[in-house]
């Protein structure tokens, strides 16, 4: 395939912008989510190691940071739908490097929670929402490849990132320490986020341009319709609250994402418990972040070409059955095969989760659609990490806390499968032919 095919050039001159937007995207999404969900089994073990904090103490720190999706998820979306992406970016990365150098200065547990808040806020508010929101109005027939590619960048830094973060707070001669590393982590953010916001656009219109690059089509064949699979009239965020589908994709979204949020706070920890390093966790953590980065593609490409609810009900099971091996796992070979099980399904489901909310509702308020979306999914998260350290600390392994946790995983693909796209209502007027633009921000 000729690289014009691959990249949707606007003409024959350049690459459409949206796609240096799916770069742009991946890196704000290293920078924000990596070392704060990504790294939390390092940060966890050398935390553990340093203030002799239990499990579910240490559990408890990223259940806070659902807390703030669950609060300011909705607040998020109708920012992201007001302001834009670009000055949420600015904003969010901003508090987000200040509060890894309060991190840096941790001396005790009301501290630590009281930083990872912080951070978390400054994630919710400069990444996933504003970032997706802008994505799905730049992409509708290459909505979920865009948005696997941005994903694939994310998971290469997480692939460089973790293992480094590991090295440098191990306890080891020469290395830095987690103080020192989280310091740096900040004072990086901060200096990165001025010129990453200063490359963001909101909205292809605000150009002349339409998504994915394609060229303005006349004013009757605008408005006879949708031109593929994906095209669906837009719903306000109060149309799209009153289908089953929304609700349906919200809970298995969550149901999915709650293994994940315990494996990213105890992985590091149940492998310490059967004899292994936070080294050892941090190649394990490399294999499935490796494995999902080209399961992202896969999961995108299937996206833009096959039902996402059969997609995501699939990539979820396959997750489920990482989970369970998991819970066996006894080797590091066999950690390893967890790692592309888990890796692969966590991959291919993650674009997916995405891209159909947008084919489902539009994106003209898709924001605040996707930020009253983390209301239902973190209370779910909410449970999860602490749930599993403290049937850790209550019964002395995390194996029945996991198998628990891969049934909830099951569920979610049920829900999934359920999700069916709701019903066109009646007819809109058709959109103009091309857009006019603002040259400027919204």
């Amino acid at each position: 395939m000729r690289f014009p095919d691959i990249f949707g050039r606007r003409d024959g001159s350049g690459v459409f912008y949206g796609w240096w937007l799916v770069i742009i995207t991946g890196l704000v999404m290293v920078i924000a989510t990596v070392p704060l969900f990504h790294a939390m089994a390092v940060w966890a073990v050398a935390l553990e190691r340093h203030f002799g904090w239990t499990r579910a103490q240490l559990g408890l720190a990223l259940t806070l940071t659902r807390v703030e999706g669950g609060l300011i998820g909705p607040l998020e979306g109708y920012l992201v739908d007001r302001v834009g992406t670009r000055r949420m970016v600015l904003i969010g990365l901003v508090i987000l490097g200040g509060a890894y150098i309060f991190f840096s200065r941790v001396e005790n547990l009301w501290m630590f929670y009281a930083a990872y808040i912080l951070m978390a806020v400054g994630q919710g508010l400069g990444s996933w929402i504003p970032l997706m929101t802008m994505l799905n109005k730049w992409f509708s027939r290459r909505r979920s490849s865009a948005i696997g590619w941005a994903n694939v960048i994310s998971r290469f830094g997480a692939l460089l990132l973790v293992p480094g973060i590991a090295w440098c707070v191990a306890d080891a001669p020469g290395r830095i320490g987690w103080a020192t590393t989280a310091l740096i982590i900040g004072i990086s953010i901060l200096v990165l986020a001025g010129p990453l916001a200063s490359l963001i656009r909101n909205d292809p219109k605000d150009y002349g341009l339409l998504p994915d690059g394609e060229t303005p089509r006349p004013a009757a064949a605008a408005g006879s319709g949708a031109s593929g699979p994906n095209r669906q009239q837009d719903m306000t965020a109060a149309e799209a609250l009153r289908t089953p589908a929304f609700w349906l994709i919200a809970f298995g979204h969550g149901l999915t994402s709650m293994v994940i949020l315990a494996i990213m706070t105890h992985l590091g920890l149940l492998m310490v418990d059967k004899g292994y390093s936070g080294q050892d966790a941090g190649w394990v953590i490399s294999v499935y972040t490796g494995v999902a980065m080209v399961f992202q593609l896969v999961g995108g490409y299937s996206g833009d070409r096959l039902s996402k609810r059969l997609g995501l009900a699939f990539f979820t099971s396959l997750q489920a059955v990482g989970v369970l091996m998991l819970v066996i796992a006894q080797t590091l070979p066999m950690f390893f095969v967890f790692g592309v099980l888990f890796g692969a399904g966590f991959g291919g489901r993650n674009p997916l989760t995405v891209a159909i909310r947008a084919d489902y509702f539009g994106t003209s308020s898709f924001g605040k659609i996707l930020g009253f979306s983390t209301v239902p999914m973190n209370l779910l998260l909410l449970i999860a990490s602490p749930f599993a350290g403290w049937m850790h600390d209550r019964y002395g392994s995390y194996e029945l806390a996991f198998l628990i946790l891969a049934g909830l995983n099951l569920l979610g693909a049920v829900c999934f499968l359920a999700a069916v796209r709701p019903r066109p209502r009646g007819p809109r007027p058709a959109p103009p032919a091309a857009f006019a633009g603002n040259q400027g921000e919204r």
